[in-house]
């Protein structure tokens, strides 16, 4: 009985529940990179047709290609922060973690180019003079919903636009109103500067782990780089409010998602300096950090 009881705690433990948890979000992010497949899939078929090609496929899954690298990304911190000790994070494993992490990056940059550009093909738009909007319906014209919804215009969703000003993407033939292709920038424009943002903090991350492996990060440099990473936190948590109120769900809940995560991360990094410090003061010559 008092084993059973002891087992029972021991799955209980705080440290194995936010494993367990940690590991949740991540398993979630994965599925969340999927359904962005699923809409790139769609948007990209209306926006770019069978034309997707090599030069061009970034832009048209854009939303996947930028999570999924992320995603990997993601694990790598924590591979490096949580998991790896630092005696074993050497020599071959670490060139490989590195040249992960390249192709993450490069993947990620190269996202926010396309985020970039999305911007500009969503705000290039012409006058569309056409007495009728029930006339295109049933043709291959799409309308905008938002920035990447562009359902087919059926003769339901004609009716909603009848008699209004229209407007057309450039050389496409994709319509909407002007207050859904504002709506369309605006969330364009939240895209380019939640890219921008996490970018900003991974080159913090990945300054503090270059840091921290040669045993050079202080805890001065640990409370500078919360404080500028606590703003720029700040500015992804408006990024996720705006996507509540008026992007999608998906986009939301992925953007909370990965806030949490990368506080995984941060504790990580404080856990791992605080193990690196004690082992110090126990034996300067060693230390290592485990989960």
């Amino acid at each position: 009985m008092n084993e059973a009881i002891a087992h029972h705690g021991k799955f209980l433990h705080p440290h194995r529940i936010f494993t367990v948890f940690k590991w949740l979000v991540y398993i979630l992010l994965a599925w969340n990179a999927f359904q962005f497949l699923q809409e790139d899939l769609a948007a990209s078929a209306e926006t770019f047709g069978n034309n997707v090609n090599w030069r061009n496929v970034v832009e048209a899954y854009s939303a996947f290609i930028d999570t999924t690298a992320w995603l990997v990304l993601l694990l790598v911190f924590e591979f490096e922060t949580a998991i790896i000790s630092d005696e074993k994070l050497k020599g071959g494993l670490k060139w490989f973690l590195g040249v992960v992490k390249a192709v993450c990056y490069f993947f990620i940059v190269y996202a926010f180019y396309g985020y970039v550009n999305k911007y500009f093909v969503i705000t290039d738009l012409l006058p569309l003079n056409i007495a009728d909007a029930c006339s295109l319906a049933g043709s291959d014209w799409n309308y905008v919903v938002d920035l990447d919804d562009y359902p087919p215009l059926d003769a339901a969703a004609c009716l909603d636009l009848k008699g209004q000003s229209l407007l057309q993407v450039s050389g496409t033939e994709i319509l909407g109103t002007r207050e859904a292709f504002d709506s369309a920038r605006g969330l364009a424009i939240i895209d380019i500067v939640n890219a921008g943002t996490w970018l900003l903090i991974v080159i913090m991350l990945e300054f503090e782990v270059w840091m921290q492996l040669r045993e050079a990060l202080t805890n001065r440099l640990l409370r500078l780089g919360k404080y500028l990473k606590g703003v720029l936190y700040s500015v992804l948590f408006i990024a996720a409010a705006y996507w509540g109120f008026e992007g999608s769900f998906l986009d939301f809940w992925d953007a909370f998602l990965w806030l949490v995560a990368f506080i995984f991360i941060e504790l990580n990094i404080f856990q791992w300096h605080g193990e690196s410090e004690e082992a110090h003061v126990a034996d300067p010559v060693s230390g290592n950090h485990s989960e």
